[in-house]
């Protein structure tokens, strides 16, 4: 089936005249991507409220993944962007896959993360872009944006310079004890019968302050980065999910492994993101939850409804 164009997907009222606000940018080494790809972001980002305003069509692509005329459009309009301002970048993305041409650079695009909130009117998600930079074998994340349009929120980094909140510097939280931390996680939009994350879920609400499930992996990351979040686990993500917002707290001075302590990889389906201080504290848990050691009992709900 071919691809749409962008302005088939738009709603009416989006006039690119009026909200293109891309700056002139060289496909070039020597230049900072962040311009453009912030543009692109937002220019994204409001075609989501637009249709976040509306009434959409839920559509399905498995027994409880959703999708949405929004996703199509948001990532059709940042493939259309990309492939005219850096036409030799390849593009993955969550809707189309993969554009491969085996260029130097390659662009990781979730059009929309958090798409159930989105669905459901919740005003919780966000566009998120990464690029990276290819040298033989070599492959390094060079810059990210994230961009949480409800909230008017654009996370950037680029590799070495830092990370940012809306032009001003941002970084980790300074909380070195785990039960003092605020931390997130997320879980699997379906299949949650064959992921153990419930048994996680249990055991790091008691050993911390309190754990938040709030369906943005990209913003959950982001959160990290800021200091609202201490930490941030999920089971099985994809590459789009994570390759900004990791970039992003790493940059932010942050650390992120899989769950075994081992460097974090797009590809390992297990993300471990932290403020660095408690991340050991984290991955001790972690050893004792998957050997199955010293695990708290889940209340019987039968028991409860006897005694209330």
């Amino acid at each position: 089936m071919p691809t749409p164009k962008t302005e088939d997907l738009r709603p009416k009222n989006h006039d690119l005249k009026t909200r293109d606000r891309r700056p002139s940018v060289h496909d070039t080494p020597n230049d900072s991507f962040l311009p453009a790809m912030s543009a692109i972001a937002r220019e994204a980002g409001a075609l989501l409220l637009e249709y976040f305003r509306q009434k959409l069509k839920i559509e399905y692509k498995g027994d409880a993944d959703l999708v949405t005329a929004a996703d199509r459009a948001s990532e059709a309009l940042i493939r259309e962007r990309i492939a005219k301002q850096f036409p030799s970048h390849d593009v993955l993305g969550e809707e189309q896959g993969l554009n491969d041409r085996g260029g130097e650079y390659r662009w990781y695009v979730d059009p929309l993360d958090g798409t159930t909130n989105f669905a459901h009117g919740y005003p919780v998600f966000c566009v998120s872009l990464a690029l990276e930079r290819r040298s033989g074998a070599d492959a390094k994340r060079i810059s990210a944006v994230v961009y949480d349009p409800s909230r008017d929120e654009l996370f950037s980094a680029e590799q070495g310079k830092g990370a940012h909140l809306n032009g001003g510097p941002i970084h980790v939280s300074k909380i070195t004890q785990l039960k003092e931390c605020l931390v997130a996680t997320g879980f699997p939009s379906h299949k949650r019968h064959k992921n153990p994350n419930i048994h996680f879920y249990h055991q790091i609400t008691l050993r911390t302050h309190g754990v938040r499930r709030a369906g943005s992996a990209a913003l959950d990351l982001c959160n990290v980065a800021c200091g609202r979040f201490d930490g941030f686990w999920e089971f099985n993500l994809n590459p789009w999910d994570t390759a900004a917002g990791v970039l992003i707290v790493e940059e932010a001075g942050g650390k992120a492994s899989r769950f075994d302590g081992s460097p974090f990889q797009l590809d390992s389906r297990e993300t471990l993101a932290s403020n660095g201080l408690v991340h050991d504290a984290l991955l001790h848990e972690f050893q004792e939850i998957f050997a199955g050691r010293g695990l708290d009992p889940l209340p019987d709900p039968r028991v409860y409804h006897s005694e209330r």
